[in-house]
């Protein structure tokens, strides 16, 4: 079977569980060298995305990178009033800068070889407001902003920048969510998901971490050479209404 990335490297960061780890496995899957990132023991490269020297560290060990996914990411809640600022610069520095020197150090190798694929995961709040999450969702607008100044620089180079913007996945956070749901409310699995998601996400079922990776992985196919800073939704029509 021939396997369509084959020869390719790809960086996943955040990767150790969840959504990266989903992408990892089927870039995996599909032929890829994979470069995976998280604070975790064995293959995985435990660079500290809040630092810069770290983040040009682990690029300089993984090499040439043709597939970059910045999958990273951070979660602190609370009023803007009570937000801690070392909470709002942590992440600035792992949801948004990290993202940035990622790809202002892979670049020029893409650009060299006239072939790159960058993915930047951005998140339903990079297109809407939410209380109490004033980080995350200034950060996950952000880079959409970066997305698109990318792609416009990468045209005609062989390298193209998207972001895609997923609704609730499924997660060790939100599992743990829908978990204390279910012990707090007497719920079964399922109303507890019904609860979670109320007045969000139209179909009251959790995104499938696998399909939002085979939505990287595509961006990553023939069929999208011509994908180049768009902004892809899948939210299951949150977004929509």
């Amino acid at each position: 079977m021939t396997l369509p990335l084959a020869g390719k490297k790809a960086l996943v960061t955040g990767s150790t569980q969840g959504l990266g780890r989903a992408a990892a496995k089927q870039f995996e899957a599909a032929g890829c060298t994979i470069v995976v990132n998280g604070f975790a023991d064995g293959k995985y490269v435990g660079a500290d995305l809040r630092s810069p020297s770290e983040i040009e560290s682990m690029i300089k060990r993984a090499g040439a990178i043709d597939i970059l996914v910045n999958n990273a990411v951070v979660r602190h809640t609370a009023p803007v009033e009570n937000f801690e600022p070392d909470a709002w610069n942590e992440g600035l520095a792992v949801n948004l800068s990290a993202a940035f020197h990622t790809i202002r150090l892979v670049l020029p190798a893409m650009k060299a070889r006239g072939w790159g694929r960058i993915i930047n995961v951005s998140s339903i709040y990079g297109q809407r407001g939410a209380a109490n999450r004033v980080a995350y969702v200034t950060t996950k607008t952000a880079l959409i902003g970066l997305t698109r100044a990318v792609a416009m620089e990468v045209v005609g180079t062989g390298v193209t920048c998207n972001a895609i913007c997923p609704g609730t996945t499924e997660t060790p956070v939100h599992e743990a969510t829908i978990q204390s749901l279910m012990h707090t409310d007497s719920l079964s699995h399922e109303d507890a998901v019904r609860k979670f998601l109320a007045g969000k996400q139209p179909t009251s079922r959790i995104i499938a971490a696998d399909d939002v990776a085979a939505m990287m992985l595509f961006l990553c196919g023939p069929a999208s050479r011509d994908i180049n800073g768009s902004i892809l939704s899948i939210d299951a029509a949150w977004s929509a209404g």
